[in-house]
């Protein structure tokens, strides 16, 4: 398990408390770097150099015989050799360079990942830009190979035959001299200090780790076995609980490797049918031909990465709650979904369907940040929604349920179109998607609406973002018919 620490003041004490629960392995990050998407403020105020955190929470771990147990990790602005180097006498054993492998594929770092508008290809949606891409596995390959080449050298002239002598070794580092009072009123002795017994650590890559019982896919590939080596048709049925996460991934690798990733599958070829409350990442990545169903309720990240398969989450039977006034999926569900449904009898949390581009989704209310970056896919909501809905959408399409005229304060009306479904098209795909819904899950707000359809049609209101209005292919209102469509 990784946890990942902002470097800062203090702490060294949360590393401790963190090698104390088991973890593996403390990534301690600095305030420089990330990604294009980034905001400036996040990137310039939030944290500390990573030297500071680093060298606090690697002697703060050795004092307390803690040290032997993690593997640390720093990232946030390593950019040569020679700050790898450094980073390893301060006691960091891996180092994260993504900002840097980024630039190296061609981001220029212009920050606007949200707008559908980056200049070079790199993040976007649009086939004219990202024509533009350039970007190959060996420009990474050349930049690390390069990293690789300044980190020998610089071992070759202190003595050392290999990164691993130096971890821990801050006695080998000393604070340059600018020449002047006023540039060395700094005092940073107290990133050098070497702990006793700190200089003696050594990376190893079979350090025992600490045991985690194997993943609940490694049986579904066992009891699979007839599915992915003859196609056949099958049903599995396990009880779960929270602790079990990323239900569906694994067995989704061993699907692509038999089948391939562009099969012939029926969507619900394996189906696995899970009692019980599922832990994070349910159904990440899940391709076409597995389907997960849920009697129960999901942790956060649902659907992470849908690439093509069928996620359904249900209240038990039993269940006294009513499915729409409660939540029954976590936190930022379908981030980064290319494809596949998602039907919840319930609520789903916050920054929902946040840059969903490609998947199709009945819920039954969400959190604030809704449909946050959605570049691509539909996304029905039969519920209430949270603030700043559709925040930086720039694809794909919405269908609130606001049988009392409360959401157009609560959507982000910067990049948006907002309207009553009036087109037969979208009205069809829309009750579509509801009747699928109830098929799937049984939800009862979603079989009194279709009853009521004649009356219920002209309660919902389509979202669509502004630039995708002349790329639709069908007008998404009568007075739009101007419009071309392709």
């Amino acid at each position: 398990m990784t946890v990942k620490l902002v470097a800062s003041s203090g702490v060294g004490t949360i590393a401790a408390g963190v090698a104390k629960a088991k973890a593996d392995i403390i990534l301690i990050s600095g305030h420089n770097g990330g990604t294009g998407a980034s905001p400036g403020t996040s990137i310039k105020y939030a944290g500390l150099p990573w030297e500071m955190g680093l060298t606090e929470a690697h002697q703060v771990l050795a004092m307390n015989n803690l040290r032997e147990r993690i593997t640390l990790r720093t990232d946030g602005g390593l950019r040569t050799g020679r700050d790898i180097v450094m980073a390893a006498m301060m006691g960091a054993e891996e180092y994260g360079i993504g900002t840097a492998a980024l630039i190296a594929m061609g981001c220029i770092m212009v920050r606007q990942c949200q707008s559908n508008t980056c200049p070079v290809g790199v993040c976007t949606q649009d086939e004219d830009l990202r024509a533009r891409f350039s970007g190959n596995a060996d420009k990474v390959v050349n930049l690390i190979t390069f990293y690789a080449t300044e980190v020998r050298e610089i071992l070759a002239s202190i003595g050392a035959r290999s990164l691993d002598e130096v971890i821990g070794r801050a006695d080998l580092l000393t604070q340059v001299s600018r020449g002047s009072a006023h540039l060395d009123d700094l005092d940073l002795n107290p990133l050098l200090i070497t702990v006793d017994g700190a200089e003696r650590i050594r990376y190893d890559r079979n350090r025992p780790r600490n045991a985690v019982d194997d993943t609940l896919d490694a049986q579904i590939v066992v009891d699979a076995e007839r599915f992915l080596k003859d196609r056949e048709k099958m049903q599995l049925d396990y009880a779960v609980q929270n602790t079990l996460r990323t239900i569906g991934t694994r067995t989704s690798a061993h699907i692509v490797m038999a089948h391939g990733m562009r099969n012939t599958l029926q969507p619900d070829h394996l189906t696995v049918k899970l009692r019980g409350s599922a832990g994070q990442s349910l159904g990440a990545f899940a391709v076409p031909g597995l389907k997960l169903e849920v009697s129960g309720d999901a942790n956060d990240y649902v659907g992470k990465g849908l690439s093509g398969g069928t996620i359904v989450v249900r209240p038990p039977m039993v269940s006294p709650l009513k499915a729409s006034e409660n939540t029954i999926i976590g936190n930022t569900v379908l981030y980064g979904a290319t494809n596949g449904y998602l039907f919840a009898a319930g609520r789903a949390g916050e920054r929902f369907a946040v840059r969903n581009s490609g998947a199709r989704v009945v819920v039954e209310g969400c959190g604030t940040n809704g449909c946050e970056y959605m570049t691509g896919g539909v996304a029905v909501i039969l519920g209430d929604i949270g603030a700043n809905f559709g925040a930086g959408m720039t694809g794909g399409m919405a269908y609130l349920y606001d049988p009392e005229g409360e959401s157009n304060p609560l959507i982000n009306m910067e990049s948006l179109v907002v309207g009553p479904v009036t087109v037969d098209h979208w009205e069809t795909e829309l009750k579509g998607l509801i009747e699928r819904h109830v098929a799937e899950t049984g939800s009862r707000k979603g079989q009194d609406i279709l009853d009521h359809w004649e009356e219920e049609r002209g309660r919902f209101l389509q979202v669509c973002p502004k630039e995708m209005l002349d790329k639709l292919p069908v007008p998404i209102s009568h007075e739009d018919q101007a419009i071309p469509a392709e």
